[in-house]
């Protein structure tokens, strides 16, 4: 049975994520216009009261409704019965995640994020006993991007389902993934646990007739114990729930004022998204286009359909399942549907978030506290072993290339490579010489300031000429360091933003997703490092 260590490094020591994030997280003042409340325990309180006032009896029995519609013929855990039957009461919230329909689960963070929604659920009601509180996973069964969900990686390379796609990816049948099945299980060919994972794509993707009930599936089955509810926002009844700030959308723009405004605030960062005047698809079979207003008609992009006002009015009263919400949009639907207190994402979607509470504002619904997910690095023992005898950090690993091969070669000199000692003298010197000049020749200034300024740049050539030295007789300590940095990113990208969990899973079993079920702390800013013992 594998074991894990945790260690853990602090977020912001990381360099993994941008400045909006890092002043979001340490509650900067600069951002503090753009979120509702901070994340932390004591926040939820009022978080509480003000959704308990926003949310209607009505909402709470539509969305019930529409859940037990979502859910059947799907096998349910007690676990998630008992959530079902607790969404009916008011004193029951939600704490909502949401992820494309990436092809088995694609990257690790899509499980990192599911199990960030259901800690936070747990710590909320160790904190607030008096209420329930449901981890939610929304499906973005509209989006329509299928090459961004078409694949997942293993060690080997990527595995890509070939297939022609139009429209909202949950609508799609599952046919061609027969050939993924066959890979998975050539590439995981021994033992129970990659038995398992061969298994487990079949019963999905071979089971199921389209790509929202799979992905169903193999979440409940990864997750149905813990009593995640999914949610497939594709849904008549719920879209009539939204149909009032549809039309204010149409006929208004509303989000397009708000959020610029928001994002003229916000240009000393690099803001995620950028509106359109209407932040809405039109959606039938096999197609999701956008919705232009010219002149006094309404356009579906690449179609041959227009509207006129009325006609679009008619059209959202009688079909309202037919307008998508796009990226600006989408969250305040789940806002509008769900009970919602928190929204728990990535850095990218954290920093979208942050543009869109004054278009909250602007239609009176409560603005989620926002909370940035969890996130890991797995590591063996073996590969934790080589790093120390290295003398290296953990934390050293998430530098770039060229930072790691310094910080090696720099740790390995039996002399200092820095220069700041001489530097520190010929800025002494030349200080000595400022004053002098003050005092007589004032015309000499310029001469002295020249030479200063050589001086010193004849030093950093010399550092820079020592640390290439250095570089070439530490070659083999920084092919081992740059070895083992790949295990952090692979493919030159981040592990959990590039690996499945497939490769973990077939490795540690069900130890894997349990440990990151005990271990993951949604109240605390840090990355874990995993440091199995098999």
């Amino acid at each position: 049975m594998p074991t894990f260590e945790k260690r853990v490094i602090p977020y912001t020591e990381t360099g993994l994520f941008s400045k909006l994030i890092v002043d979001y997280l340490q509650e900067a003042a600069a951002v503090r216009d753009f979120y509702h409340r901070p994340d932390r325990l004591e926040s939820y309180a009022d978080q509480i009261r003000e959704k308990s006032e926003n949310y209607s009896d009505y909402h709470r029995k539509t969305l019930v409704a529409a859940l037990e519609v979502q859910y059947q013929g799907f096998e349910l855990t007690e676990a998630v019965r008992t959530n079902l039957t607790a969404l009916r009461e008011s004193h029951t919230f939600t704490v909502t995640t949401g992820h494309q329909l990436s092809l088995f689960t694609g990257p690790l963070y899509f499980v990192y994020k599911i199990v960030s929604a259901i800690n936070t659920a747990k710590a909320l009601q160790v904190q607030y006993p008096d209420y329930q509180f449901v981890p939610v996973y929304w499906m973005a069964t509209e989006d329509h991007d299928f090459e961004e969900i078409s694949s997942l990686v293993t060690n080997k390379g990527k595995l890509k389902w070939q297939k022609e796609a139009q429209g909202a990816v949950g609508r799609l049948d599952t046919a061609g993934l027969e050939q993924i099945a066959k890979l998975l299980e050539s590439e995981f060919n021994t033992g129970k646990n990659a038995q398992e994972i061969a298994h487990l794509f079949k019963k999905v993707y071979l089971q199921e007739t389209s790509l929202a009930a799979a992905t169903r599936l193999l979440v409940n089955t990864l997750f149905g114990d813990t009593g995640l509810i999914i949610v497939d926002g594709d849904d008549r009844a719920l879209k009539q729930l939204f149909v009032p700030n549809v039309e204010r959308e149409l006929f208004e723009q509303f989000s397009f004022k708000a959020v610029s405004q928001t994002n003229e605030k916000l240009k000393s960062y690099s803001v995620q998204v950028n509106p359109r005047e209407i932040n809405l698809f039109y959606l039938t079979s096999g197609l999701r286009n956008r919705i232009v207003k010219e002149e006094q008609r309404f356009r579906v992009v690449d179609t041959d359909i227009v509207f006129t006002e009325t006609e679009l009015r008619n059209e959202l009263q009688e079909f309202p399942e037919r307008f998508s919400p796009n990226v600006i949009l989408r969250p305040l639907y789940e806002e509008v549907i769900l009970p919602n207190l928190v929204y728990i994402g990535g850095a990218g979607e954290l920093a979208y978030w942050l543009q869109l509470k004054s278009m909250f504002e602007a239609v009176g619904v409560t603005f989620p506290i926002l909370k940035l997910r969890n996130a890991a690095v797995v590591l063996q023992r073996k590969q934790f072993q080589k790093i120390e005898r290295l003398q290296l950090e953990i934390n050293d690993l998430l530098r770039s290339v060229t930072d790691l091969s310094n910080r090696v070669a720099i740790q390995s000199a039996d002399f200092p490579l820095s220069l700041d000692r001489e530097r520190a003298v010929i800025e002494s010197t030349f200080a000595h010489l400022e004053g002098l000049i003050a005092r007589t020749d004032k015309s000499f200034a310029g001469a002295v300031a020249a030479q200063k300024k050589k001086q010193l740049n004849g030093l950093d050539k010399l550092e820079k000429r020592l640390l290439l030295a250095q570089k070439r007789k530490s070659a083999d300590e920084i092919v081992r360091a740059l070895a083992l940095r790949q295990f952090v990113f692979p493919f030159n990208q981040f592990q959990e933003r590039i690996l499945n969990f497939s490769v973990f899973y077939a490795e540690f079993g069900a130890a894997f997703i349990d440990t990151l079920l005990q271990e993951f702390e949604p109240f605390k800013s840090e990355l874990a490092v995993f440091i199995a013992d098999t």
